[in-house]
């Protein structure tokens, strides 16, 4: 089969600002659709000049609010406006449009006929927005009733699982004449590997657009391009990729996949979004998956699904990298490793000996960070909010506890050599300062701390931009995110991420005095 076609998903409110957007995207997609829906009412009534604007493929859509969409007028006046905008285009194709999508419920014979006048093929939809359609090829066969029209079926899973049996069910379809999608972030695979699906097509939306559908999680075609490589998967590529919850975040799909183009491997990494780590490893084995990174929440709770797991993995009790080997799951740490270089280039040191070490948090990270610490010879204490959580980590490697609070300020000063800020706190915050995006809000530096923050979106973080104009020399953790996906990489496939280091731009912050 041919690989699905990439469709630009405009929802500007005029005529003029989608055209902008096509012209934008025109090089990364096969075919845009004219979410008539969104159009201001007096836009509407000039929707039949829109192909001619455009000069590609163009589907007519007209979302009703059930569906997720903005139209709300009624079905008489939607009929009117698809009338309006399919009839008397006159035989030039450049003038129709190519697709229109009419719901299963939405059967108005005058305009099925004019659409088959024209050539103007019918995307017959199914939306279901509160959970999961099953019986899938069933469905597609109901939906479609005539040659000419293409069955979708959209639906809004309610856990992770709800994509694997979407998946699971595409098996048993022979031809790629239909579009099946699960939506939000749970859905994305779904987008991803459309081909895996069979689809005619997949979905996305600009950037600049993305809030308008932002319940739907579009990606955009220069991501879809660009860190997916969409147009070179097919039903062989090899699957890999990151699970954790919410997962709003990561930069792990653009370091491997970049890998995976360099070495010619015939592979993609993805998000595997899931409240529950279990649900993950059914997707795994449906897609075939070799190997996939895990982080907050599920480092340690992925413990219980694995077969085995390596020395590290039993010393810190908690894993990040799972590989599928023979039918079973192996887990392994690459976050403490990956965190020693890190840290020691950014310290200019060879260990931590005669260092004091504050570590913020006593998660999953923080159990590999501790790790980390001890097996550089460094003096540390950990502060988390939980007292309990802080003393058991602590104990582990005869290092102190305190809890964290504004009272540890003074125990902060005796361990602040170095400070290690380990928790998710600050992730995906531009704002000033405070005790929400904070985990140190109450702690003034002195400029003599180095301050090393795991998180690496944003680039500077709240208390990274504190610590910094107080004259601290601080640092994100991409580096920390590249090198131990270095070796991930190697685990996955078999292969050294090779030199390739020199050819890849980190987007880590470290800055001296």
């Amino acid at each position: 089969m041919e690989r699905p076609l990439i469709c630009l998903t405009l929802t500007g409110k005029t005529l003029a600002e989608d055209l902008s957007l096509v012209n934008k995207y025109r090089s990364s997609v096969d075919m845009v659709e004219l979410r008539a829906d969104f159009l201001d009412d007096d836009e509407r009534l000039l929707l039949r000049r829109f192909p001619s604007m455009i000069n590609l493929p163009c589907i007519l859509t007209l979302r009703r609010q059930v569906d997720g969409g903005q139209f709300k007028e009624g079905e008489a006046a939607r009929t009117v406006l698809f009338a309006r905008a399919l009839s008397f285009a006159g035989e030039d194709n450049a003038k129709i449009f190519n697709y229109v999508d009419f719901e299963e419920d939405f059967r108005i014979p005058s305009l099925q006929d004019v659409a088959l006048a024209f050539g103007t093929r019918i995307i017959r939809s199914l939306h279901k927005m509160d959970g999961p359609v099953t019986n899938i090829a069933e469905k597609l066969r109901s939906l479609k009733t005539t040659a000419y029209e293409i069955p979708k079926i959209a639906f809004m899973p309610n856990t992770l699982s709800d994509v694997t049996r979407l998946f699971e069910e595409a098996q048993q379809l022979n031809d790629s004449d239909h579009i099946l999608i699960a939506m939000g972030p749970l859905g994305v695979p779904s987008r991803i590997l459309s081909a895996k699906l069979k689809n005619y097509l997949t979905f996305t939306s600009a950037a600049e657009m993305a809030q308008n559908v932002n319940l739907l999680s579009h990606l955009d075609p220069s991501t879809m391009n660009e860190v997916y490589h969409f147009k070179s998967i097919d039903n062989d590529t090899s699957v890999y990729g990151i699970t954790g919850w919410p997962l709003a975040a990561t930069s792990s799909p653009m370091l491997h996949n970049t890998a995976y183009l360099a070495h010619k491997m015939n592979s993609v990494y993805i998000p595997l979004r899931a409240e529950k780590v279990g649900d993950v490893f059914s997707l795994a084995r449906q897609l075939n998956v070799k190997g996939f990174s895990v982080t907050i929440p599920h480092k340690e709770s992925v413990l219980g699904y694995l077969d085995s797991v390596d020395e590290h993995v039993e010393q810190i009790g908690a894993c990040n990298t799972v590989v599928e080997r023979d039918g079973s799951w192996y887990g392994f740490n690459t976050d403490w490793s990956g965190f020693s270089r890190a840290l020691l280039e950014f310290t200019g040191l060879k260990n931590l000996r005669g260092k004091k070490v504050a570590i913020i948090g006593a998660g999953g990270a923080a159990h590999a960070i501790a790790y980390a610490v001890k097996k550089l010879h460094g003096d540390a204490c950990v502060f988390n909010r939980t007292l309990t959580k802080a003393r058991s980590l602590a104990d582990k490697y005869g290092f102190r506890h305190y809890p964290l609070t504004p009272d540890a300020t003074r125990m902060l000063k005796k361990y602040s050599d170095i400070i290690i800020q380990t928790t998710s706190i600050g992730m995906n915050s531009n704002a000033p300062s405070d005790e929400t995006n904070d985990p140190l809000y109450f702690y003034d530096f002195t400029g003599k701390e180095k301050l090393f923050d795991i998180v690496y979106v944003p680039e500077t973080t709240p208390i990274m931009s504190r610590a910094f104009q107080a004259g601290c020399k601080v640092c994100n953790g991409y580096e920390m995110l590249k090198y131990q996906g270095w070796e991930q990489f190697a685990l996955f496939t078999g292969v050294d991420y090779n030199d390739y280091n020199e050819r890849t731009e980190g987007s880590g912050r470290n800055n001296g005095n």
